[in-house]
């Protein structure tokens, strides 16, 4: 019996957000056309995944989420996991995509050529969480391994240091990363907060992205086999 690969994302009002998590989530089927994958949402779009959660279980019987979220903060932790407590030994969970190499890459590859920039700002949503705001600490030091360059960075909501705060103590020529998953009311709040800086776009659609995505599938899909 297939396991179904349900991707969870934040959501969000802005049309643009959508199409880009709509077009990621293609990608990751195409790459897996023997794997069923569907969309849901952990908060502001439908469907909600708790509902979406209980139609596949109905038809899959089996299934794993994966976090289609840069950190594992409170909706990993908290909604998320409350779906594999709901159906013990038939919902897992997958890691978020965070910290992650891959991440990295991505957004070197946005910021593209940095001759004339000093020093990088990480651009993140924020998190209550303190281990979520760990995760995009790793994440910036594989950004700084990456691009050569001292990396901080600055939040747009939640716990941690606010982008405002690290932008106005951040010394010489800087570009701002933006560490958001797609556009929306969060990627336009870095662009206006980084103000005559470079900025670059949030991660996307992009083909690396999709096939991370698909690993972490892969792992708990395995980690579930040998539970079983």
């Amino acid at each position: 019996m297939t396991t179904d690969l349900i991707a969870a994302a934040h959501g969000t009002a802005d049309p643009r957000g959508i199409r880009e998590v709509h077009a990621l989530v293609r990608l990751m089927a195409q790459r897996r056309p023997d794997v069923p994958v569907s969309l849901g949402f952990v908060d502001v779009d439908v469907p909600a995944l708790p509902g979406l959660v209980s139609r596949v279980v109905a038809d899959s019987n089996q299934a794993i989420v994966v976090p289609l979220l840069l950190s594992s903060g409170y909706h990993v932790y908290v909604d998320i996991a409350a779906e594999v407590r709901r159906w013990p030994g038939r919902v897992e969970a997958a890691p978020a995509l965070g910290p992650d190499p891959v991440l990295a890459d991505i957004m070197a590859d946005h910021l593209g050529d940095l001759s004339q920039v000093d020093r990088v700002v990480m651009a993140a949503a924020g998190s209550s969480d303190p281990r979520a705001l760990k995760d995009c600490t790793e994440t910036a030091g594989l950004l700084s391994a990456r691009v050569n360059r001292p990396v901080e960075v600055g939040y747009v909501s939640g716990a941690g240091e606010h982008l405002t705060s690290v932008l106005a103590r951040t010394p010489g020529r800087v570009a701002v990363a933006t560490y958001l998953l797609a556009p929306g009311y969060f990627a336009d709040k870095v662009r206006r907060l980084a103000a005559h800086r470079p900025v670059s776009p949030p991660l996307g659609a992009d083909p690396r992205l999709a096939e991370l995505a698909l690993r972490r599938y892969e792992s708990a899909f395995r980690e579930a086999a040998i539970a079983v």
